[in-house]
């Protein structure tokens, strides 16, 4: 891993994802993209007189000294830091960033359903989570020395999440986490013990596990009534630090997180969420 980009907006929030970031980037000797997001209007940046041009240069000053302040941190010590501002105002514009400056990462801070207040209101995390093409990491909480040693990887088992599943596995393993595969079983469209573990097997061997049987072993099947109240109740009972999932794009998540599952496991979960594009 060699860069993580973490969008600012100057809240505690955004500092718990960039202490995040610090931790991950001393043990890869990795590079830290800290970006802002400014939301000017059009009017302001593109008119030529001078009132516009003046106040367009003021915001772009108070945002740097801003940054200078906000980027003042012990835990950063040692990293190197890239702070841009952009008057970015779609939280799609994210994934461009992402990949103009080759970042293997992105670690956003979120307050949950209400999104980062300032900049990041609303659902705009989850819209960086669908519209990423790198890992997402969305932190709640402040991580001190943020060190997770067991995850869950929680999917369909359809073909659609084979990519993701290999993406979050290197990942992983870059991260020295354990990874535990999770499928839940829903009350309202049940499939027998020997139905899944014969969709499992399929999709270890389209992933290129060498010993699909063995692998198996290693899936859980947790029933529940709902997909997210299945993720959260086995991520407490097996203690895990981070929960791991599937994204598909604007079409929401996977198949197997249809509707607003997905949204409401990134929103509702206290553990950190880290979200894999299909």
């Amino acid at each position: 891993m060699k860069k993580i980009l973490v969008p600012v907006d100057f809240s505690k929030n955004s500092d718990y994802a960039l202490e995040v970031a610090a931790s991950i980037a001393k043990k890869q000797n990795a590079e830290i993209i800290a970006l802002h997001m400014m939301g000017l209007s059009d009017a302001v940046v593109t008119r030529d007189e001078s009132k516009e041009v003046f106040e367009a240069m003021f915001y772009m000053k108070l945002a740097e000294k801003r940054f200078a302040e906000f980027l003042d941190k012990d835990y950063l010590e040692g990293i190197k830091v890239t702070d841009t501002v952009h008057n970015y105002k779609i939280f799609s514009e994210l994934n461009d960033v992402a990949i103009e400056f080759g970042a293997d990462l992105i670690v956003m801070g979120s307050h949950g359903s209400s999104g980062l207040k300032e900049v990041f209101v609303g659902s705009n995390t989850e819209k960086v989570v669908r519209t990423s093409e790198i890992p997402v990491l969305v932190i709640k909480h402040r991580q001190e020395n943020f060190n997770p040693e067991f995850g869950i990887f929680a999917c369909d088992f359809l073909e659609n999440s084979v990519g993701p599943y290999k993406r979050a596995q290197k990942m992983f393993d870059i991260l020295g986490i354990k990874m535990q595969m999770l499928y839940i079983n829903l009350a309202g469209d049940f499939h027998s013990t020997r139905e899944i573990e014969k969709r499992i097997l399929s999709f270890l061997e389209s992933a290129g596990e060498p010993n699909p049987l063995e692998s198996l072993d290693q899936v859980v099947q947790y029933s529940e009534y709902s997909v997210e109240a299945g993720i959260f109740g086995y991520s407490q009972v097996s203690n895990a630090d981070i929960i791991a999932l599937p994204t598909q794009g604007r079409q929401g998540l996977a198949h197997f997180f249809s509707g607003s599952i997905g949204e409401d496991v990134v929103n509702h979960s206290d553990l950190p969420v880290m979200t894999f594009k299909v």
